[in-house]
This record gives structure tokens, sequence and C-alpha cells, in this order.
């Protein structure tokens, strides 16, 4: 047979355009058909054993519609079940409703119950209490009003009381105050103004006014209500001394933006009756707080904005725990921006990353440091790269606790600004004069990034946009990231891990739960997808399976003690001591807007004994808070047992 002439130039290039054509119409005609094909390989691929295990793996978590809500809030209790808090979810319609809503999932059987909520918890402040109990302090008393919305102008108006002997002074809503403009203004709520107190200074006695403050509104619509300086006001009805005793004090009544108020109810939620249990008010409502545990087991709460919106001027406050109420803490007053992350250090003092999430001045109070509680010292740790870009940004006490290392992780300009950062950066609290220094680059810039401590000392980076609330970056309509990295300390690397199939921005959370896996929920874009209608709460929950839970048997804890002293050693018994390479206690999250400054991994030392270990725990109160900690021992592979609750006293 004679060999077939080769084509010419011109014939070739023509069969190849028809070709090419064919196909283009081919897989246009079965498109579904591709797309179905394509998705089948990609969950053949990521459900293959050799995949998992070098990235491991997500999976929805199916949730009933009626427990389907906007996660605010999210902790671990001890019982092993995720309390999520919505409260109002930040939506206008069930505030004013009076629609709060708490719901538990318990991961062992993926079961939902609905727990009542009292008042509107949405953006309070939480942490845990060593009884195990959640402390949940602030939240919502007003939401706020923008600019285009006020009609009549509005303003603070604080009522004076200069009477001793009339004792206080209740005016109910609706109270008219008038200027010497001759316009009047309307109290919004009921407010009681105590007396004047008479105090004795050498040998003069002096009279302290009473006061009190409430927010009023013009009675007449428009801008010529509108008052800029400060003014006197007379309120309607007095008579006689009165008259002259009691009158209004405003700065400034207007148009602008109103922002949300914060709320004064205290609770503790009992992870064993599974209900909210009120303590005692906290002496200045707070929207946006964080509480910090302190090394004798009271609660600082720090920032957050007032009842009027007004950020509070660095007035914190203690919790005494054992008699579950609130007192002033003057000699630690210090200004923070609103939910800053306080990570509690072995000696005792707080270190403020610069990690917040909002409000606050530009510039005060934003700068890293070292707080020491029994002196109101601040020493300033230096070094953080791309310092002004704090704001949604997280921040770990990297494992094990004992190294002293914090590590803040991405995070925006101030404000609503589009700018976010890849900067990671460590500080060496253990150094004479620690300072930050670089860790490697996130991958993306990224703000809201969630991080999850793991029990094989690494650590869970995932979630997070480059945009503001996860919306235009770089000339793309949504930022929401998709990338999950697992950081390794020891190599000070990150390894790429399965990507997430649902994007988490704000108002996202991510939990350890006690069998090793990582349950992230929430978010709340501003935007949809087109960049030009609202968002929509994100309600679907996601569930990543690092890859230690691919490779092979899990050791086991098959008994010990339920609670624990420190600086004592204890036994439990596991089959599997002579595998066992390593134990760590590991503190449960409470986490909201990515601040999270309960979790934490301690190393405890191991040693052979019959049966099983002997398990040291360290007897720094600073490092090891009293609480509720999951025991995890890890083998030689890095694979952790499933986490046992053991209480350190």
């Amino acid at each position: 047979m004679n060999p077939r002439p080769r084509p010419t130039a011109t014939r070739r290039l023509l069969s190849g355009f028809v070709s090419l054509l064919v196909l283009t119409v081919l897989v246009v005609v079965n498109r579904p058909m591709v797309a179905f094909g394509a998705e089948a390989l990609h969950e053949f691929q990521i459900n293959r054993l050799s995949y998992t295990q070098r990235y491991g793996h997500w999976s929805r978590l199916p949730v009933p519609e009626n427990f389907r809500v906007n996660a605010i809030h999210a902790a671990l209790l001890r019982t092993g079940k995720v309390l999520i808090i919505a409260g109002s979810g930040n939506n206008r319609d069930n505030f004013e409703a009076g629609t709060f809503r708490t719901v538990l999932f318990d991961p062992a059987n993926d079961e939902f119950t609905e727990v009542p909520t009292p008042t509107d918890v949405f953006c309070a402040g939480h942490t845990f209490l060593a009884s195990g109990k959640l402390l949940i302090a602030g939240g919502t008393k007003s939401y706020e009003v923008l600019e285009k919305d006020i009609d009549h102008p509005a303003g603070v108006m604080k009522i004076k009381n200069e009477s001793a002997a009339g004792g206080p002074r209740f005016f109910p809503k609706g109270t008219r105050l008038t200027g010497r403009n001759g316009l009047a203004y309307l109290t919004r709520a009921d407010v009681t103004v105590p007396a004047a107190t008479t105090m004795k200074h050498g040998d003069a006695v002096m009279t302290h006014a009473g006061e009190a403050e409430v927010w009023v509104d013009a009675e007449r619509a428009g801008d010529a209500a509108i008052v800029r300086a400060p003014g006197q006001y007379a309120l309607a009805g007095l008579t006689g001394a009165d008259r002259r005793n009691l009158y209004g004090l405003s700065d400034k009544i207007t148009r602008e933006k109103q922002e949300y108020g914060g709320d004064d109810t205290s609770y503790e939620f009992d992870p064993i009756t599974e209900r909210y249990q009120r303590t005692g008010d906290m002496v200045q409502p707070r929207w946006y707080p964080t509480l910090a545990e302190t090394p004798n087991g009271d609660v600082l709460a720090v920032s957050g904005l007032d009842g009027f919106g007004r950020m509070l001027p660095g007035d914190n406050e203690r919790y005494l725990t054992e008699q579950r109420r609130w007192v002033d803490a003057p000699k630690l007053k210090r200004v923070f921006p609103t939910y800053p992350a306080l990570h509690l250090m072995q000696d005792g003092r707080l270190f403020f990353s610069g990690s917040n999430s909002g409000y606050g001045s530009d510039t005060e109070g934003r700068t890293p440091g070292l707080w020491d509680l029994t002196n109101n010292k601040f020493q300033v740790v230096p070094g953080l790269p791309d310092a002004r870009m704090t704001e949604t940004s997280s921040s770990v006490l990297l494992p094990p606790a004992q190294d002293q290392k914090v590590m803040i992780f991405g995070g925006g300009e101030i404000g609503e600004s589009p700018v976010s950062t890849r900067r990671t950066a460590i500080a060496d609290l253990d150094e004479p004069k620690p300072a930050y220094r670089p860790g490697p680059d996130l991958p993306q810039p990224a703000r809201y990034l969630s991080t999850v401590l793991l029990p094989d000392d690494t650590v869970l980076t995932t979630g997070g946009s480059s945009g503001y609330r996860g919306g235009e970056y770089r000339g793309q309509t949504r930022s929401d990231l998709f990338n999950t990295q697992i950081y390794d300390p020891s190599g000070n690397r990150f390894a790429d891990a399965a990507d997430s199939t649902i994007g988490r921005n704000y108002h996202s959370e991510a939990i350890l739960l006690p069998d090793g896996r990582v349950i992230t929920m929430g978010s709340d874009p501003l935007y949809d997808p087109t960049g030009r209608n609202p968002g929509t709460f994100e309600q679907r929950i996601e569930v990543y399976s690092p890859p230690y839970l691919y490779k092979g048997d899990r050791p086991t804890i098959d008994g010990g003690p339920a609670a624990v002293q420190r600086g004592t050693t204890v036994t439990f018994a596991t089959a599997d001591a002579a595998g066992i390479r390593a134990a760590r206690l590991m503190r449960p999250s409470a986490v909201t807007h990515v601040t999270d400054v309960d979790q934490r991994s301690v190393a405890l030392d191991i040693t052979t004994a019959p049966g099983g270990l002997a398990l040291s725990i360290p007897k720094e109160r600073g490092l090891v808070p009293s609480g509720w900690y999951l025991l995890y021992l890890i083998d030689a592979e890095g694979v952790p047992s499933t986490g046992r609750w053991v209480q350190v006293r």
C-alpha cells in the first residue's frame, strides 16, 4: 500500500478550524452533561483517600429549616454542644418584634434545639468561667439609624437634679424640654434622675447634682430644630424651686447617624440546664465589648459603645464571679477599639495583639502591648507590619501556650476601607523586649479570617474576604475567600488544605469540636453576588475534617479523673501509651467577630504509668486558667484522640 500523501498546510489549517468548530458546537449543545461530568470528577477527586489524607475534607451539615439562624456568636460548651447565639441577628425587624434566638447544636447526633433568649444579646461579649458557664454581657439596646432615615433632629439630653431633699424624680417617655430657641424636644424613654448629694469639703458643704441621660427627639421635623452648641433646656410642668433645680443640658441635637446603643444586661449561660441565668447588671451598657478572664477567675469587660452609641472612653469594669455582679474598675482605665483581642499570658498580663473589630479612634488605643492589671502599666510591643490594618484581623496564642507566642493574621484598614493585607506577624512575649516579627504571608489579602487551634499544634485558617464584608475588591464584585490553610508553628509555614464551599466574612465563626473536626457558620455580606442588592445572611453550616482524621486508627483515652489540680500529676488510662508523643489540654472557643480570647492549647509533660500515662498539669494560673478543657492524646503520626472533658481547678 502506498503511503497517503501529507496534506498541505492550508488544508491542515482548514481541517483544524472545522474540528474546533464542531467541538465547540458539541460542548455548547451538551453543556449540562459537560458540567455534570466536571462536577462528578471534582467530587471523585476530593473524596479520594490520598486527597483527604493531605488536604482534609469539607461537608455540609443539614440544618432543619426551623433551626436556621443568623449565627453572630458561638461557643463550645462542656457538654460538647455548640451554643449558637443570634439575638436579633442584625435584623431590625427581629429587634423591634422582640424576636431573639439561640440554638444548641449537638454534634454527637446532629440534633438542634431552641433556647429561650430573654434580651437582645446580639453583639454582646462573652467568656467561659471556671464553672464551665458562659458569661454573656452587654448587647443591643437600640439599632442604628442612618442619616437618610432621620426626619426629626435627635441627641442625648442630660437631665440634672440639684435638689437633695426631693429624692429621685421620674419623667415618663414623651416629657417635653424647651430650649432657648423656643423649640421643644421629647424624651424617647422613661428616665429617673437621682437626687443631688451633699458632701463636705473642708468646712464647706458642696451639693453635687444628680443626673441621668436620655435620647430626645425634636418635636418639629426638619433642620430648623438642629442645635450644634451646648445649651440648657427647661422641663415642662415644673413649678416653684423645681424649675430651678431640674433642667436639661445637651451638647448637640442633629440629624446625624445614630449608632447602635449598648445594653447593660448580663447572664451566665448554664450548659447543664441550657438556660440563660440573669446576673447583676453591668456598670456601663456595652455593645461590642471584650470579656477577658483574669488570673483570679474574675472577668474584665473592656471597650464598647455605650447606651447612646458613643465609644466608652477607657471606662472598664470587673465581674466578681463569686458574687455574680459587676463593679467599676477605675484603676484600670485604658482605651481600646471595640472587640479588642486580649490574650491572657503566663505572668498574668493581658496582651492586646492589635486585632479588633471596628469602632474607635483611628489613632488612640490601637497600639499592641502587654497590659499589667496590677498597676495599669502598658508595655508597647512594636514592629507590626501594616500596623493600621488590624481591624477585622484575627489573632491566637500559638500552640503550645508555653511558648508564649501570639500570631496576628490579615486585617483591614480602619473603617469601611476596601484595603486589606496578606500580613501575618508573630510576637514572642517571653523575650525581655518583645516585638512583632513577620510571619509567612497569607495566599491572598484577608479580613474576617477564622483561626482555630488544632490538637496537633497547628492552626487552621479559613474563610474571610479581601473586601469589606465580602464586597468589591480590585474590580471583583465579591471577594469571599474559599482557600483554606493550615499553619505549622514548628516550620513557620502554611500548607494548603481543601477549599471550603461557602463564603464566610463578617459575623462568621469557626470552632474546634471534641472529635477533632471544625464547624464553620455565619457570614453577613453587605451585598449579593451582583454587588447591586443587599446581601443575605448565610445560614448554612459547613464542617471541616482535618487530614489527621484520615491517617488510620485514633488513640483512645479509656479512663481518668474528671477534675485535676494545677501543679499535680494525674494518670489517664490508655491502651496506646507506647505510641503517644504528646498530650494537650485545649480550652474551648467562645468566638464572635473573629475575636476568640478563650481558645488555648497547653502542653502536658507525659511519662508512662501502669495502664496508661501520667500527665503533669502546669501550675501557673495565667497559663492554665481554671475551667473546663478537652484533653487530647496525640500519637507519633500526629493523629489525636477524641477529646475528653476535664475540669482544671
